[in-house]
């Protein structure tokens, strides 16, 4: 299956999970994705995820979602930068996500970072997505 946006569809289906309350979540693997999955399991908005096989024998991802005291870590999480309109952003102008308590995932020269991260290493990027 062709997809024009595979991070938006990862997005969509960690979005769907936790509209329905569900504890995991599985999602086609590629690098990127793997990459954006690293930065939420490093600011605690995950619990983690395992590579695995589905019945065709292609590589996918087993999300573990997190919840604390009933409710969903993620509050919202959606897409920046898409296909049709790619946004980038310098280090000066990075957004802030509620003051702080949400992260900017960005593609930079340096990898996929949290926007803190992309601070710290004085570089900005491609912004891919929010988490609140």
């Amino acid at each position: 299956m062709s997809f024009s946006d595979p991070l938006g569809d990862m997005l969509t289906r960690i979005r769907n999970a936790i509209m329905r309350g569900r504890s995991s979540v599985t999602t086609p693997a590629s690098n990127l994705r793997g990459r954006v999955l690293d930065v939420l399991a490093d600011e605690g908005f995950i619990r983690g995820y395992s590579e695995a096989k589905d019945e065709k024998g292609f590589r996918t991802f087993e999300v573990e979602l997190k919840y604390y005291e009933g409710e969903a870590v993620i509050r919202e999480i959606k897409r920046i930068s898409k296909p049709g309109r790619r946004v980038y952003s310098s280090v000066k102008t990075l957004p802030q996500v509620r003051n702080g308590l949400g992260i900017s995932i960005l593609s930079t020269p340096k990898g996929v970072m949290s926007d803190s991260a992309a601070r710290e290493n004085n570089v900005g990027g491609e912004v891919l997505c929010q988490v609140s």
